[in-house]
């Protein structure tokens, strides 16, 4: 058994940013299954282990919830959920990285979901429609995370073609806009609140884009602060010399009372004979002993 978390700490370690974000998802989908099991065989609801990780839409239980903001878009609880956001995410986040780098696929997955949880935290208590549900009504799963990857790439690189099965080659910007089309049309369904946050992962990623191509990277400010967040716990190390004697005081002691006797009847030999008197082993403890 510690074998394969070992093995698995490695995978982790070494995969690249998409890959780490996939086993975060994947690894919390899990907790959250197993810990609901658990609870239910003590008969016990688990599911409302849920609400401390979901993102609500209640203005109060986000003030004291407000980890939720990120926690949200790695949980997930139905396995088609996380199924083809994983996918969706692996797929995109591939020729993602082939035009930016891991940092800004990271800084892009975080700053897709906030956009999709500022969109849904509006829309829930601004339109007439939305707001008798705003205090039950609850915000979890990748998907705006993932449609701002797919927007930032697709209207970066607007001529980007991708192969689907039975359609064949199609620009990837129209496969693009088709979901947010789709998204469009299904904000007023029982799922409103995701679609709603998709849109607001879809323009994050368009803006990125934007940005981008005027030579501002949107990510750069999110990543310094995870990095700060990263370095918050490290401590800075010094650098501690120890010397071990092996001999007691009393010889040390000894010994270099006789070195400072030989040191000195040399000196006196060199005084009286000059230095070519000196024998061999003599110069040498001359010698060391002008470099102390």
């Amino acid at each position: 058994m510690d074998d394969i978390f070992t093995k698995m700490k490695q995978m982790f370690r070494s995969g690249n940013i998409l890959m780490k974000l996939i086993y975060i998802n994947v690894g919390l989908f899990l907790v959250i299954r197993l810990a609901v099991i658990f609870f239910m065989l003590f008969n016990i609801d688990g599911s409302s282990l849920l609400n401390y990780l979901q993102m609500p839409s209640s203005y109060g239980l986000l003030l004291i919830r407000p980890w939720t903001v990120f926690t949200y878009m790695f949980t997930h609880y139905d396995f088609l959920h996380i199924l083809f956001n994983m996918l969706w995410l692996y797929w995109f986040g591939v020729i993602f990285l082939q035009f930016f780098n891991e940092r800004q696929l990271g800084g892009m997955y975080l700053l897709g979901g906030i956009a999709g949880a500022l969109f849904f935290l509006l829309a829930y208590n601004i339109f007439p429609y939305f707001r008798p549900m705003a205090n039950n009504s609850f915000l979890m799963g990748a998907s705006a995370s993932v449609m701002a990857i797919v927007f930032a790439v697709s209207f970066y690189r607007k001529d980007y073609e991708i192969q689907l099965l039975l359609i064949g080659r199609v620009k990837l910007i129209w496969l693009a806009l088709f979901s947010l089309i789709l998204d469009l049309l299904a904000i007023t369904s029982t799922n409103a609140g995701g679609h709603i946050a998709h849109i607001g992962g879809a323009l994050l990623g368009i803006l990125f884009a934007s940005q981008y191509a005027k030579g501002k990277d949107m990510t750069a400010p999110i990543n310094r602060l995870m990095d700060w967040f990263a370095n918050l716990g490290k401590r800075k190390t010094k650098m501690k010399v120890t010397y071990k004697r092996t001999e007691s005081k009393y010889d040390y002691n000894a010994r270099k009372n006789q070195e400072a006797n030989d040191l000195d009847a040399i000196l006196d030999k060199l005084k009286r004979s000059g230095y070519e008197s000196l024998s061999a082993d003599e110069k040498k403890k001359l010698f060391d002993a002008s470099k102390k």
